[in-house]
């Protein structure tokens, strides 16, 4: 009988606490279990199809994620925790990069959640109220998942398919966010509502206060300029430079 061998697991802590999902998603609890990064992962990392397709980071998190949930119903600021914790348990917490022509080191075990007002929230609920203090207008609005982001991604590229020079991205992500105006929840309306009477100040004014309310990784640093800007994220993330140099090497 073959020994069978227990890759370890960590008890990841999500930025939303589980607020923003049904209680009956296990993602209710505000925790996901995640092992720990082997050779298959790194066969993900520098699967160029995946690559070529920009879904490799999504691969890479359903790979590690242990719990019994699906991927796809995470919003962005969860996805945040989920892609750090991966470095870290890949890699290690020291992640090295330069920024504008200097040399940074940022210790990722210490980088904190987003404090959410909670308040603000109604468990196993994602959709808020918020009123627009230009035109008075009354809206609900959500967070975008994994399902949603597809959902607009396929749009988008179907509007391309009629106008090339088209590129409605903006427009169409609000058109998905809000969930409601002045209490109508017919689409069409919501969509007549973005393309003809939501203002470029109102829509201002509703991405900052969801990027002021959404759970998230404080995902920034302080620059020897005193300047505070967010952590560079790419491929390089989950590469370190001595496997870069030794990977290189004949």
């Amino acid at each position: 009988m073959e020994n069978q061998i227990n890759i370890p697991t960590e008890t990841i802590e999500l930025p939303s606490k589980g607020l923003v999902y049904p209680l009956s998603n296990p993602l209710s609890s505000g925790k996901i279990e995640m092992k720990y990064m082997t050779a298959k992962e790194e066969d993900i990392l520098t699967n160029q199809n995946y690559i070529q397709k920009g879904t490799v980071l999504d691969e890479l998190m359903k790979s590690l994620i242990v719990s019994k949930v699906d991927y796809d119903d995470l919003i962005a600021g969860d996805k945040n925790a989920i892609m750090v914790a991966a470095r870290i348990l890949g890699y290690g917490k020291n992640y090295d990069f330069t920024f504008d022509g200097e040399d940074y080191s940022i210790d990722l075990s210490v980088l904190d959640n987003k404090e959410l007002d909670e308040s603000l929230y109604t468990k196993g609920s994602n959709e808020f109220l918020y009123k627009f203090s230009n035109t008075n207008n009354t809206i609900t609005f959500k967070f975008l998942t994994g399902v949603d982001e597809k959902k607009i991604e396929k749009e988008l590229e179907g509007l391309k398919k009629i106008n090339k020079n088209s590129s409605p991205e903006l427009s169409t992500r609000l058109k998905y966010i809000i969930t409601s105006v002045n209490g109508n929840r017919e689409t069409k309306d919501i969509r007549f509502f973005v393309d003809n009477h939501l203002l470029a100040r109102d829509s201002k004014e509703l991405r900052s206060y969801i990027k002021q309310i959404q759970p998230d990784v404080n995902m920034v640093f302080t620059t020897n300029s005193g300047e505070e800007v967010a952590i560079p994220i790419n491929l390089s993330f989950f590469w370190p430079e001595l496997w870069d140099s030794s990977s290189n090497s004949n």
